[in-house]
């Protein structure tokens, strides 16, 4: 049993990487006061998070190599401390320029909090703790970005925007004086410096930026029709060619791929890749649908999406439990399809639907995505050995991010490409010489003139946007069918892996 000391600053770690993962959030249900409040446009805003992302993604996979050359403490303490200082700039940014920079600055110190504590919890405990170690470090991994929206829309609706990233101050200060005096887990090897990749480190700067920046501006610009995503491209192909090249031949790798070699670590990452899109994919989706369908503000869609959160609380100390009794397969396939079975639900939406509709398909996202995480988790970190976890750690929380990238960018695409074949199909219908069409219209016309409005030009426009809402209704059904055929195959890939070995469960029955 690990001492009191040490407990304690895993506590302060994972607080750490709660408020690092929640950030990521926290500023998509308020991005309209944000934007308001630096004059921005509203294509200019969505950099408030892919900045974030952007560093984040970056900084990620670093952190194994940077832990081990720092030491955790170190490198946690640094980080915290450099979080919370990014954080109140954030607050004092004055135009998108600046705050852009800062949230970059958030994004990759924050960074290398988050595979640390994955590390940690691996390294510290015995396998007989992991029953309560891995749920908790799910719970926070999936519970943050899922509340984000949640306490994004309290916040900013209570007091202001700044206090989204005011909020991180105090505990940040703490979380800091504590990762630095108690943290003790390891020592920091030195002679790692004289072997840095620094050509490795930007060729993986170059490719996982810019993917993260061509998966987030390419479903809006129309992907290489753009110029600025097309040369992103080339840098990312450029990056990985680099980045690749050096990682395969160097002693000391900037990025130990060698990880991917143990079947279940590479499993898990495929695993936690998909988990990534139910993740923030779901997360994006249903705010977007309650903001545009439903006009809800920051604050309403807050509260619409708690219920996902709860339903994650509630279950993870029962997927805890099981992960001890049951085969890890058999949870995953469980949570998978429920995964299934919520998406399912939410393909008989309609523009009326809201909170009571919502209900079922959140509890169930919300428990799914806990039987998932910890299986996941002790599947792929469970059987390394301790030398290569903190490679293999960031390269875990790696696939999750890209994963969500991913899932973002597919979910965007189709969206934009789904809406305009359903306007274009029911415009067929709604259209002159179409009976029913005329008479509505000219129903609709005769109201407006009756109000003193010019009624066929008020009448038209207004059938336009009925049109226009219909059809991005059918697009978010699209959305989810794909997600239910996705989460269902996972079900059929879960009963085909390879049991793993007892010491991979949470409890670890083979000791």
């Amino acid at each position: 049993m690990p001492s009191t000391r040490r407990i304690v600053a895993f506590l302060a770690m994972v607080f750490g990487m709660f408020m690092a993962i929640l950030d990521i959030q926290i500023v998509s249900a308020s991005l309209a006061e944000i934007q308001a409040g630096l004059g921005a446009s509203a294509d200019e805003i969505s950099w408030v998070q892919t900045s974030y992302l952007i560093a984040e993604v970056v900084m990620i996979p670093l952190s194994g190599f940077l832990s081990r050359l720092l030491s955790t403490r170190v490198l946690f303490a640094v980080s915290a401390a450099g979080f919370t200082l990014a954080s109140a700039l954030c607050a004092t940014a004055t135009s998108l320029e600046q705050m852009i920079v800062y949230r970059a600055l958030q994004g990759f110190i924050g960074g290398g909090m988050i595979p640390s504590v994955f590390a940690a919890a691996f390294t510290i405990f015995p396998p007989s703790r992991r029953a309560v170690v891995s749920p908790m470090i799910g719970l926070v991994a999936t519970l943050a970005p899922t509340i984000g929206p949640t306490v994004g829309g309290y916040i900013s609706h209570a007091m202001s925007w700044h206090w989204l990233f005011l909020v991180n101050v105090v505990p940040g200060v703490f979380v800091t004086i504590a990762a630095w005096t108690l943290i003790d887990f390891d020592k920091p090897e030195r002679g790692l410096l004289a072997k840095f990749d620094w050509w490795g480190l930007a060729g993986m700067a170059a490719f996982l930026g810019s993917l993260e920046f061509v998966l987030e501006e390419g479903p809006r610009n129309d992907w290489l029709q753009d110029e600025s995503v097309f040369i992103f491209s080339i840098v990312l192909v450029v990056g990985a060619i680099v980045f690749f090249a050096r990682v395969l031949t160097r002693e000391e790798p900037i990025v130990d791929l060698r990880a991917f070699k143990d079947v279940n670590f590479a499993l898990g990452s495929l695993f936690s890749f998909v988990l990534g899109i139910g993740l923030y994919g779901l997360t994006y989706l249903y705010p977007i649908f309650l903001g545009r369908i439903r006009g809800y503000d920051s604050l309403m869609i807050g509260e619409a999406l708690f219920v996902s959160g709860l339903a994650m609380f509630l279950t993870a100390p029962l997927a805890g439990f099981l992960s001890t009794r049951l085969d890890l397969r058999a949870i995953m396939m469980v949570g998978f399809l429920g995964f299934a079975a919520g998406t399912w639900r939410m393909t008989y939406l309609t523009a009326d639907w809201d909170f009571h509709e919502l209900l079922v398909p959140q509890i169930l996202r919300g428990m799914s995505l806990m039987l998932c995480m910890v299986p996941i988790n002790n599947l792929a970190l469970g059987t390394l050995p301790p030398d290569r976890l903190k490679n293999a750690s960031g390269l875990f929380n790696l696939t999750r991010n890209v994963g969500g990238a991913v899932g973002l960018a597919v979910i965007n695409t189709v969206l934009i490409h789904r809406s305009d074949f359903h306007f274009s199909r029911l415009a067929e219908y709604v259209r002159w010489g179409n009976p029913q069409a005329e008479e509505m219209l000219a129903d609709m016309a005769r109201n407006f003139n009756a109000r003193g409005l010019d009624g066929e030009a008020v009448a038209l426009a207004r059938l336009d946007a009925m049109v226009n809402h219909q059809a991005a209704v059918m697009s978010f059904i699209d959305v989810f069918y794909l997600l239910t055929v996705l989460f269902a195959s996972l079900a059929i890939f879960a009963v085909l892996m390879r049991k793993p070995p007892a010491s991979a469960g949470g409890g670890g029955g083979g000791h």
